[in-house]
């Protein structure tokens, strides 16, 4: 099986979570035999940070400067593939989705951001990666969000058939390592900076380290402005590569997940860090939402906080191992990349030809 995709990035961890989703997406479609073309334009703060030149398994990466050097190329790919994908941020989504309408093959549109889709949709905003007419072209559209979003996608958008394709975890890139001292922390917290998350992040993370001062945080992530509110007890790393997140678990007594704003309230949105950090052997906090309990069962797989309070309690408690090995257990059953691609390729089955 051939398999044409145009994403955001499978070259660079910086400020995004694609590329990391990808890549072990990427690993576990190769393992079963399928071909993949992987078209990223090359922009600068990419390339700048670039932590991956090719793809696992085998597959061709495109970095190309702009769409009229790679058109032709991109034409033939979809042509010669049994599926084509194009997902949210492609920064050439629209020229890619017009090449898709005379492919052969199944198209499908992957949205890895459909709650800031819809948010957007609704404030009156252009949502540059969508088609003008809307997903009523593709075969299939997908959802990294669940629930009611997906309904939505249908009603808003006009797609003809919806499915979620969640987050999930590359056991060969993510699992219990040897800790790293210099990001030991009592709790640790890796994210990029957002605004709509800020919130969350000062009750569950800036105001415990507060209340702790003896106890040691560490937060990594880019985007932090000058403003934040740092405390002498937090400790920061501007850029995690992905290679360094199981040391960087495996340093952390306890570990923090913040889910976005637009995504909390759809709910069924489970960020790849959480499975990150389960599968690395790392005790979770994390903010709650709808849909929390089909992916990981809260007070036994994980710990779910909505106050500094309940931060705090958590930090106090001493089960966290015994918490972390279900969380482990639950994400390898479940929530690995080849448990998504076998789902992912179940579903082009069903797509009419």
């Amino acid at each position: 099986m051939k398999l044409a995709i145009f994403g955001l990035t499978v070259s660079s961890s910086w400020g995004n979570g694609h590329a990391t989703l990808w890549r072990g997406l990427i690993r576990a479609l190769a393992a079963r035999g399928v071909q993949i073309d992987f078209f990223e334009r090359d922009v600068s703060y990419y390339a700048q940070n670039r932590d991956l030149i090719r793809l696992p398994g085998g597959g061709a990466l495109h970095l190309y400067p702009d769409w009229p050097t790679v058109a032709a190329n991109a034409r033939a790919a979809v042509m010669a593939a049994d599926a084509t994908i194009v997902t949210s941020y492609c920064p050439d989504a629209i020229p890619a989705a017009r090449l898709m309408e005379d492919a052969p093959g199944q198209t499908i549109f992957y949205d890895l951001d459909t709650p800031v889709t819809l948010a957007k949709l609704g404030a009156g905003e252009a949502v540059p990666y969508l088609p003008p007419h809307g997903l009523g072209q593709f075969d299939l559209v997908l959802s990294y969000t669940g629930g009611r979003a997906l309904t939505e996608l249908q009603t808003r958008l006009g797609a003809r058939r919806v499915a979620p394709l969640y987050g999930h975890v590359d056991p060969q890139a993510h699992a219990p390592a040897r800790a790293e001292p210099r990001y030991g922390a009592d709790l640790s917290y890796i994210g990029t900076y957002a605004a709509d998350r800020q919130p969350a992040v000062d009750a569950l993370f800036v105001e415990a380290a507060r209340a702790l001062p003896e106890q040691r945080f560490v937060l990594a992530g880019s985007g932090y402005p000058d403003d934040f509110p740092w405390t002498p007890n937090i400790w920061f790393v501007r850029h995690l590569p992905p290679a360094e997140h199981p040391a960087f678990y495996a340093a952390s007594r306890l570990t923090l997940n913040v889910t976005r704003a637009d995504m909390a309230a759809y709910g069924w949105c489970p960020s790849g860090r959480l499975f990150e950090a389960a599968a690395c052997g790392a005790p979770i906090l994390t903010d709650t939402w709808e849909g929390l309990d089909a992916f990981f069962t809260p007070g036994e797989e994980l710990l779910t906080a909505a106050t500094t309070a309940d931060a705090l309690s958590a930090l106090a408690r001493d089960d966290l191992p015994e918490i972390a090995q279900r969380a482990r257990a639950r994400a390898l059953a479940e929530h690995t990349s080849a448990h998504r691609s076998d789902e992912l390729l179940a579903l082009l089955e069903c797509v009419p030809a």
